[in-house]
């Protein structure tokens, strides 16, 4: 089954963030992920939640998901994220599908 990376990121440095944004597609692709959304318009619908950019990766299940989070290839991404950004990253398991 699916699962789903979704990220809050607040950029904190937009030129080191630049970086992380031109190299992870290409981490993200070879890991079998794509992008159902990324830093389009967020609106807080219940709560005090207080969304910045909001990122949504699909990942075929928690095994690729989890394969590309530990990869070699994301570490450094990882390094420059966290640098250049605050956040939240949370690794979400799909729903099965119904017969």
């Amino acid at each position: 089954m699916a699962a789903y990376i979704h990220a809050n990121v607040e950029v904190t440095d937009p030129v080191a963030y630049e970086e992380y944004r031109r190299q992870v597609p290409a981490v993200i692709a070879a890991y079998g992920g794509r992008y159902l959304a990324r830093g389009g318009a967020a609106e807080v619908l219940e709560g005090n939640a207080h969304p910045q950019r909001q990122v949504i990766l699909e990942f075929a299940d928690m095994a690729s998901l989890k394969a590309f989070y530990h990869s070699p290839e994301y570490r450094p991404l990882i390094a420059i994220r966290q640098r250049a950004s605050t956040g939240q990253l949370i690794a979400i398991e799909g729903v099965a599908p119904t017969q």
